[in-house]
């Protein structure tokens, strides 16, 4: 679809993806903390508008890439296997979190301003770049018409998943008002499933033959 492939598998990482708990899942915590229901939504939604800049540059940069070189793309694609298996590996053997500090109570702020840190926060994070040029091309089709809308298609399912996502973490937040913890348990052995998963991507693109 669009120039995809292995939509199903996709979509199943995304969605493990985004219910990992990180900075975004932070930020959105504080902020309803602080600021309720609609502090936490705004945030979300901030967050998922730094997402779409994420998006559009890597299909913009990787399609340049696509069109000036086959083998470029080609190894790009092995450095981004790479980089999920050793994301992958870090997770799976990674120790319990030790007494992980809660939610941050930010200061009360206008809703614009939340929305802009939350945009930022995740904008300006490198690391989000450099996990979006790893992992979506890992989903589109090397014979795909239109990479570009391929990749922009991965990247709004992705978007769509996890502002859910976040909209949910912000109600649920909301609702038990601060005690919103999650199991040191239950975060390791989502951090392990993870990481299994990025080993899999990773292993599965380096022995695959593709022309």
């Amino acid at each position: 679809m669009f120039g995809t492939t292995d939509l199903a598998l996709f979509v199943v990482s995304a969605l493990l993806l985004n219910i990992t708990p990180g900075p975004d899942t932070l930020y959105i915590l504080g902020r309803t903390v602080s600021q309720g229901w609609r502090g936490g939504m705004v945030a979300a939604f901030g967050i998922a508008a730094g997402l779409l800049v994420h998006t559009f540059a890597a299909a913009v940069g990787l399609s340049a890439l696509l069109a000036a070189s086959s083998t470029a793309f080609t190894l790009l694609k092995w450095a981004g296997a790479v980089y999920l298996v050793y994301v992958g590996a870090s997770l799976l053997f990674a120790g319990p979190p030790a007494n992980r500090s809660p939610a941050p109570e930010l200061r009360a702020a206008g809703l614009r301003t939340v929305f802009l840190q939350g945009f930022l926060t995740n904008v300006l994070n490198p690391k989000v770049a450099l996990f979006f040029l790893a992992f979506l091309p890992q989903f589109v089709d090397p014979g795909a018409p239109s990479k570009p809308l391929a990749f922009v298609f991965l990247g709004m399912v992705f978007i769509f998943n996890g502002t859910l996502w976040n909209l949910c973490v912000a109600w649920s937040a909301a609702r038990v008002a601060g005690r919103f913890s999650a199991s040191g348990r239950l975060a390791l052995w989502l951090n392990r499933t993870v990481g299994a998963l990025f080993v899999y991507l990773g292993v599965r693109l380096v022995t695959s033959h593709e022309s």
